[in-house]
C-alpha cells in the first residue's frame, strides 16, 4: 500500500481544497510532554537507618504538628516514589515501602538490606487515614481536595487529568490538554486543520482490492469553539475489508454528548447515513473501531458508489457536526 496515495477534496462550508493524504506518517517523534509536579512532591534525600515509626510518634505527640509536606514525604515509597496505600510495609528497622515494590526489592529492604518479613506499619497507615490532599492535577485545574485514601480513585477519573494524543497512525506517548495536542498534531503529524462544522471528502484508492490494515486521521475541525477528529480507515473486519469513517471529540466524555454528528456516503441512488454523538478522545481510537462506532462501507458497496469498472475506489464522505440545545439558532455553523 506504500504506493498508494488517498486524494482528499474537502468542503468546509462551501469551500473547497484538494490535496494528497500519506500514508503511515511515523517519521515525527515529538518529545512527551512532562507530567505536573504534585503539591507536596519532595526532592529531600530518605535517610538510612531513620525509624519511620519513631518519626511518626513525633508527628502524632500531643505538643508537635507537621506541615502536611512532612507527612507526605513518609507515605513516600523509597523505590517507585509513588504515594503508599495499605498494606504499607516495612522492616525491623522501620522502614517501609508499598506492597508492589515489596515483591519487586525479593522481600529485601532497599535501605538497610534486612529481610522484610510481613511486619505492616499500621501507624502510618493510621496517620494516612487523617490526611486531606488535593488532586494531583491541582495545576491543570482540579479544586478537589480528598481524603487519602479517596484521592488516588478520583485521579483516575479526574476530568482535568491529561488527554494522550489522539493520532491514530502511530502509538503516540505524548499527553497534554487540548490546545497543547491541537498544536502538535499540527506541527508534528502534520494534520490537517480546518475551521467549519460541514465537510465534503473525496478518497480515491488506485488498487481497492489490495487493503491492509492502514489509518488515516485526515482533518481536526474546530467549531462551536471546539476540536473534532476525523478518522477514515481501511482494514479487515474478518475475512472482508471494509472502510470506515467516525468523529472523535477532543475533550471529556461529559461534553462529547453536548454534540452529534452525521456522516452520509451514496451513489447511483442509493446512500448509506451514519448519525451519533461523538465519541471522546479518553476513547483510544482503537477501541472505537473495534466497536464498530462509525459509518463502516463494505469493499462491495464502496465499488458500488464508486461506479465504473471497479478498479478504483472513489468514495465521497459527506457530514456535519452539530451542537444539541434547545436553542435552534445556536446550532447554526457559521460559515468561514
Amino acid at each position: 500500500m506504500e504506493s498508494d496515495t488517498i486524494e482528499c477534496v474537502s468542503s468546509i462550508d462551501e469551500i473547497v481544497e484538494d490535496h494528497e493524504i500519506p500514508h503511515h506518517n511515523l517519521l515525527h517523534h515529538p518529545h512527551p510532554r512532562h507530567a505536573p509536579h504534585h503539591q507536596f512532591s519532595s526532592s529531600k534525600p530518605h535517610h538510612n537507618g531513620t525509624n519511620n515509626v519513631n518519626s511518626i510518634s513525633n508527628i502524632v505527640g500531643p505538643t508537635a504538628i507537621a506541615p502536611a509536606a512532612s507527612v507526605h514525604e513518609l507515605l513516600e515509597c523509597p523505590v517507585c516514589t509513588n504515594s503508599m496505600y495499605p498494606p504499607i510495609h516495612q522492616c525491623h528497622n522501620g522502614h517501609t515501602l508499598c506492597s508492589t515494590c515489596k515483591i519487586r526489592v525479593h522481600n529485601r529492604c532497599p535501605t538497610c538490606r534486612q529481610e522484610l518479613g510481613d511486619i505492616r506499619c499500621l501507624a502510618l497507615e493510621k496517620v494516612a487515614e487523617s490526611l486531606e490532599l488535593p488532586c494531583k492535577y491541582y495545576k491543570l485545574g482540579c479544586p478537589e481536595i480528598f481524603p487519602y485514601y479517596s484521592k488516588l480513585k478520583h485521579e483516575g477519573i479526574c476530568i482535568y487529568r491529561p488527554y494522550n494524543c489522539p493520532y491514530a497512525g502511530s502509538e503516540c506517548s505524548v499527553v497534554g490538554d487540548i490546545p497543547f495536542l491541537v498544536a502538535h498534531l499540527r506541527d508534528d503529524h502534520k494534520v490537517d486543520m480546518h475551521t467549519g462544522c460541514t465537510f465534503n471528502h473525496r478518497y480515491v484508492k488506485s488498487n481497492p482490492r489490495e487493503v491492509e490494515n492502514a489509518t488515516w486521521m485526515l482533518t481536526v475541525f474546530h467549531c462551536f469553539g471546539q476540536y473534532f477528529c476525523l478518522h477514515f480507515e481501511a482494514f479487515q473486519l474478518g475475512m472482508a475489508p471494509v472502510y470506515m469513517a467516525f468523529i472523535r471529540f477532543m475533550g471529556d466524555e461529559t461534553e462529547a454528548r453536548n454534540y452529534s454528528y452525521s456522516l452520509e456516503v451514496g451513489a447511483n441512488g442509493r446512500k448509506l447515513i451514519w448519525e451519533s454523538a461523538p465519541r471522546s478522545i479518553r476513547d483510544s481510537h482503537r477501541k472505537v473501531r473495534d466497536s464498530h462506532d462509525g459509518l463502516i462501507i463494505q469493499r462491495n458497496m464502496a465499488l458500488f458508489f464508486s461506479g465504473g469498472d471497479r478498479k478504483e475506489l472513489k468514495l465521497r464522505v459527506t457530514g456535519r457536526i452539530r451542537k444539541e440545545q434547545q436553542n435552534p439558532d445556536a446550532n447554526m455553523c457559521i460559515p468561514n
